[in-house]
């Protein structure tokens, strides 16, 4: 029998809602001897059942696996992984043989917080965001792999900064079981490389996949600046739309590198692309009226709600920067993916840049992450990525 967490009276009306956290500050009293990454039964303060779930050293000490008293075993992971892959069946997404890269495990919005698994071909990358879920590291890759049946036959394990340091879990990257070379994913179409061992989140940003989509369709004929470029995913969907010139910008010479290589992966000799490894906000500094299309997907940059002030303050400036090198008539691509900037607070910094900048404004489309992140309803703070798509006269 799992040890108890016990929450003060009245702490438990959200978990009657099904949100899946508990707060450290909901908790009344902890049994002696639970460890971290421990799955514990959580009562009310009378003692009656109310979740189960993995508990951690922090604000949020319960990740809720299951709001029924269940055990917690191989049996209970292999249901939640197929009921993820089902529906990713279910929305075209798995099984496609144009596109064998793919979320399907997305934490909250999939029931399993604290993980999150990215399909790349025939290699998953597993990423545990709590010390529960790397506790079960190996329970978790063997019952994906059977569900998975032959799609999936390689497991890499990326969460060396995903999981808390002072855990001193001495956590490495690496494979957990089987082991490929071969790092080239297909994404509607367009082959990149993915870097499972270095690289950002699980190697590729698999959330924007629907908005390259939407990018290539504006591409024809323009000129396209793509900031924070990473691996260049907007970039060669770019030049697959038919735009004139592509110019990826990144800080990072690693970023710059794997750009490179995607787009002569996909369009070898192709004159039309350069890369520049410069700091963004100086890159538009001296970017002069030259772009009629411009992409910012910066990274997150508030990761913590007491960063929220100076994040909009960066998102305001480096949107204004844009909207005051854009050509007449250019599209702009903007994006956040920090959890704790609303869409609203995403909405008003670009509304501060636009009226700085003294353009006229439209929004085309508003942005969001695609249908293989899903947000649990119960939790809407899964809902992390905001986009806009303007035109600028």
């Amino acid at each position: 029998m799992y040890k108890t967490i016990t929450l003060k009276r009245g702490k438990e009306e959200s978990l009657k809602r099904f949100h899946p956290w508990v707060f450290s500050g909901a908790i009344m009293r902890i049994d002696e001897g639970i460890e971290e990454g421990e799955v514990v039964r959580v009562l009310t303060e009378k003692g009656d059942f109310i979740a189960v779930g993995h508990y951690q050293v922090g604000s949020i000490a319960v990740r809720v696996l299951s709001f029924k008293d269940i055990e917690i075993n191989d049996d209970f992971f292999t249901t939640r992984l197929k009921a993820a892959l089902d529906m990713r069946l279910s929305i075209g997404v798995a099984d496609n043989p144009a596109n064998n890269t793919y979320r399907l495990v997305h934490g909250e919005g999939d029931n399993l917080p604290g993980l999150v698994i990215d399909c790349y071909g025939e290699t998953a990358v597993m990423q545990a965001h709590s010390v529960g879920m790397h506790v079960c590291r190996d329970v978790v890759a063997k019952a994906l792999v059977g569900v998975m049946d032959g799609r999936v036959k390689h497991v890499f394990y990326k969460s060396e900064t995903t999981l808390p340091f002072k855990a001193d879990l001495g956590q490495e990257n690496g494979f957990i079981v089987g082991g490929s070379e071969d790092n080239t994913a297909v994404e509607n179409g367009l082959k990149f490389h993915v870097d499972w061992l270095k690289g950002q989140k699980t190697g590729f940003f698999v959330d924007q996949r629907e908005n390259r989509s939407l990018l290539e369709q504006y591409s024809k004929g323009k000129t396209v600046l793509n900031m924070f470029c990473y691996t260049g995913g907007f970039s060669f969907y770019a030049m697959r739309g038919g735009a004139k010139v592509v110019h990826s910008v990144d800080s990072s010479a690693k970023a710059i590198e794997l750009t490179n290589a995607n787009v002569e992966l996909n369009f070898p000799g192709d004159a039309r692309h350069k890369a520049y490894c410069e700091d963004a906000f100086k890159f538009l500094d001296s970017a002069d009226n030259v772009y009629d299309l411009i992409i910012l997907d910066p990274p997150a940059f508030a990761k913590h709600r007491g960063a929220l002030h100076n994040a909009l303050k960066g998102y305001t400036r480096l949107n204004h920067k844009a909207m005051m090198r854009i050509r007449p008539g250019g599209i702009l691509f903007t994006f956040s993916c920090s959890q704790v900037v609303s869409k609203d607070n995403f909405r008003n910094a670009v509304f501060t840049a636009a009226a700085l900048a003294g353009r006229k404004v439209r929004i085309l489309h508003q942005l969001h992450q695609p249908a293989d992140h899903p947000i649990n309803i119960y939790h809407p703070e899964g809902e992390y990525l905001k986009g806009l798509v303007l035109y600028i006269e």
